[in-house]
């Protein structure tokens, strides 16, 4: 069962949701705490569809590859689908699952991500290194 904004009570900001143009995306590599607390690398794509963000970790489910062939290039040429730079493999933007290629029937994995107040935040993961929205607002609120 994944953990919601609700269950954790967490958002982190990674950026705003200008940052990314509709129909574009961007990679991010973040650092989340595992269980036993360790900082681990986790590299996420992130594509805004007008005022949408969905989410998904930057591996191919058919080897674990970067989905980019390059930095920040993860859509096909229309801009429609995900797509593996190194397979050809092509993903539902909404719902990360495999329409074409080797992992046919294959999905994504998500990353929890919401806008709130025009930014893009990841949500329901414990994240090093970050303040989360609300002890932001918390702070701000104290000064």
């Amino acid at each position: 069962m994944t953990e919601t904004a609700e269950t954790t009570g967490q958002a982190y900001v990674i950026c705003e949701l200008n940052d990314i143009p509709s129909r574009r995306a961007r990679g991010f590599t973040l650092l989340r705490l595992d269980d036993d607390g360790r900082e681990v690398p986790w590299p996420i794509v992130v594509v805004r569809w007008g005022r949408q963000a969905f989410g998904y970790v930057n591996r191919c489910p058919h080897d674990g590859v970067n989905l980019d062939w390059e930095r920040d290039q993860f859509l096909d040429s229309y801009g429609t689908r995900i797509m593996c730079g190194k397979h050809g493999a092509l993903f539902d933007i909404g719902t990360g699952e495999c329409i074409e290629g080797p992992c046919l029937g294959g999905k994504l994995q998500t990353v929890d991500v919401e806008v709130i107040d025009g930014d893009i935040c990841v949500t329901g993961v414990e994240l090093a290194g970050y303040e989360d929205v609300e002890d932001e607002a918390e702070k701000t609120a104290e000064d």
